[in-house]
């Protein structure tokens, strides 16, 4: 992970892992992974050198061939930016489908929910999930509450990269996979 990403899964009132969105607990280290770490090599995509993974990340960092590897792997996943952004959906705030207030944050509207409206079991269209290129519009949740603790715990913006094209950046990826061995 990078230092952005680590952040924004540390930045909420309940720290949650990266990978799986289970609840951190302070102060507990994974020792297994760490030694794993110390002990698995690999070889730069960039230059060929081998190392140990835990040296990996220093290594990237002044690797020009590394970096140009990175960079082609982006280039050949973003689409052009989109001149109307007046088409743009807004990503940043919700209302709320239950009381149609207006200008919540994610976490904002989670709390706003959890708060105001956690015993109505009216079906509604999640308005995060809306304003996703997946999201489906109409689709109204069954029991929105618990679609919000599971589905919102984080934001998308740390983990979507919304200019990729996912068809081609699947293609990028199974391309590198065979490459990569």
């Amino acid at each position: 992970f990078c230092t952005p990403c680590l952040q924004e899964c540390l930045k909420p009132k309940k720290p949650v892992c990266g990978v799986c969105r289970s609840t951190l607990s302070a102060g507990s280290r994974a020792l297994d992974l760490e030694k794993q770490i110390e002990t698995t090599e690999t070889t730069c995509n960039g230059c060929n050198k081998k190392m140990y993974l835990s040296k990996m990340r220093s290594h990237a960092a002044s690797c020009s061939k590394y970096q140009n590897y990175i960079m082609e792997g982006v280039k050949a996943v973003t689409k052009e930016p989109l001149q109307n952004t007046r088409s743009l959906p807004n990503r940043f705030t919700f209302p709320c489908p239950y009381c149609s207030e207006k200008n919540f944050d994610q976490e904002g509207l989670v709390e706003h929910c959890k708060a105001l409206h956690s015993m109505d079991a009216k079906q509604v269209v999640c308005p995060i999930c809306a304003s996703m290129p997946w999201g489906d519009p109409n689709y109204r949740s069954a029991n929105f509450m618990e679609h919000l603790q599971r589905r919102h715990r984080f934001s998308y913006d740390t983990f979507v990269d919304y200019d990729a094209d996912e068809d081609d950046m699947m293609a990028q990826v199974l391309m590198r996979s065979l490459r990569d061995k």
